[in-house]
Protein backbone atom coordinates (compact mmCIF):
# COMPACT_ATOMS: atom_id res chain seq x y z
CA UNK A 1 0.00 0.00 0.00
CA UNK A 2 1.49 3.18 1.04
CA UNK A 3 4.44 1.80 2.72
CA UNK A 4 6.34 3.65 5.45
CA UNK A 5 6.88 7.85 5.44
CA UNK A 6 10.29 8.80 4.93
CA UNK A 7 12.26 11.57 6.48
CA UNK A 8 11.37 13.53 3.39
CA UNK A 9 7.65 13.53 3.81
CA UNK A 10 7.93 13.62 7.48
CA UNK A 11 9.83 17.10 6.88
CA UNK A 12 7.38 18.57 4.47
CA UNK A 13 4.25 17.39 7.08
CA UNK A 14 6.18 19.32 9.41
CA UNK A 15 6.75 22.12 7.32
CA UNK A 16 3.21 22.63 6.25
CA UNK A 17 2.37 21.97 9.86
CA UNK A 18 4.79 25.10 10.97
CA UNK A 19 3.33 27.14 7.71
CA UNK A 20 -0.48 26.64 9.22
CA UNK A 21 0.47 27.21 12.42
CA UNK A 22 2.04 30.75 11.78
CA UNK A 23 -1.12 31.20 9.22
CA UNK A 24 -3.62 30.96 11.51
CA UNK A 25 -1.99 31.46 14.91
CA UNK A 26 -0.41 34.64 14.51
CA UNK A 27 -3.52 36.64 13.49
CA UNK A 28 -5.61 34.86 15.94
CA UNK A 29 -3.58 36.02 18.69
CA UNK A 30 -3.04 39.68 17.35
CA UNK A 31 -6.83 39.91 17.45
CA UNK A 32 -6.86 38.62 21.06
CA UNK A 33 -4.27 41.37 21.94
CA UNK A 34 -6.18 44.02 20.68
CA UNK A 35 -9.53 42.87 22.40
CA UNK A 36 -7.58 43.04 25.44
CA UNK A 37 -7.49 39.37 25.96
CA UNK A 38 -4.32 37.23 26.75
CA UNK A 39 -2.13 36.72 23.50
CA UNK A 40 -1.74 32.73 24.19
CA UNK A 41 -5.59 32.22 23.65
CA UNK A 42 -4.57 32.91 19.98
CA UNK A 43 -2.82 29.41 19.92
CA UNK A 44 -5.95 27.80 20.67
CA UNK A 45 -7.26 28.52 17.12
CA UNK A 46 -5.73 25.48 16.04
CA UNK A 47 -7.67 23.39 18.08
CA UNK A 48 -10.91 21.77 16.77
CA UNK A 49 -13.83 22.71 17.82
CA UNK A 50 -12.02 25.01 19.92
CA UNK A 51 -11.32 27.27 17.51
CA UNK A 52 -15.09 27.98 17.45
CA UNK A 53 -15.67 28.98 21.17
CA UNK A 54 -12.79 31.23 20.67
CA UNK A 55 -14.67 32.94 17.90
CA UNK A 56 -17.63 33.53 19.46
CA UNK A 57 -16.30 34.62 23.20
CA UNK A 58 -13.60 37.17 21.31
CA UNK A 59 -17.00 38.13 19.29
CA UNK A 60 -19.01 38.46 22.42
CA UNK A 61 -16.32 40.17 24.41
CA UNK A 62 -16.19 43.85 25.01
CA UNK A 63 -13.12 45.23 23.58
CA UNK A 64 -11.34 48.17 25.09
CA UNK A 65 -12.25 51.05 22.25
CA UNK A 66 -15.77 49.48 22.74
CA UNK A 67 -15.96 51.01 26.08
CA UNK A 68 -15.11 54.05 25.03
CA UNK A 69 -17.16 57.24 25.16
CA UNK A 70 -18.26 57.68 21.95
CA UNK A 71 -19.21 61.66 20.01
CA UNK A 72 -22.73 62.78 20.17
CA UNK A 73 -24.23 63.29 17.10
CA UNK A 74 -23.62 66.42 15.70
CA UNK A 75 -20.59 67.53 17.68
CA UNK A 76 -17.24 68.16 15.74
CA UNK A 77 -13.93 67.38 17.40
CA UNK A 78 -11.00 69.54 16.18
Amino acid sequence: MLGSLGWPELALIAFMAFVSLVVVAFPASRICARAGLPVWLGLLAVVPLVNVGLLWFVAFTDWPDATRSKPEAGSTTA
